[in-house]
């Protein structure tokens, strides 16, 4: 039996993706971020924005008076993402798209 080779030294980690900044500046810091089955979605209180990625697709939308606190499960493929808000669940065809 061969006697053990001392171990090779590890690379370091790489932090991990997703927690790259990818909407606009001038919007500041999202109070609630996340993704969900290849959509990424953040919410800007102080502008009442809410902003979906969506394969390379950035939509904006105003949120009115709902404080989005996350995306709600469910929702099968092709179906419009619910979000949590103070109000219950709110859809994004409630929303009114901004240009």
């Amino acid at each position: 039996m061969e006697p053990m080779k001392p171990m090779k030294p590890m690379e370091p980690m790489k932090p991990m993706g997703g927690g790259e900044k990818w909407w606009p500046e001038e919007l500041g810091q999202p109070s609630a971020s996340g993704s969900q089955n290849g959509m990424r979605y953040a919410f800007f209180p102080d502008k009442q924005r809410l902003l979906i990625e969506q394969d390379g697709k950035l939509t904006t939308y105003d949120s009115g008076d709902h404080r989005i606190s996350g995306v709600s499960q469910g929702g099968g493929q092709g179906q419009s993402p619910a979000f949590t808000s103070q109000n219950g669940s709110v859809k994004l065809d409630e929303l009114k798209q901004v240009h």
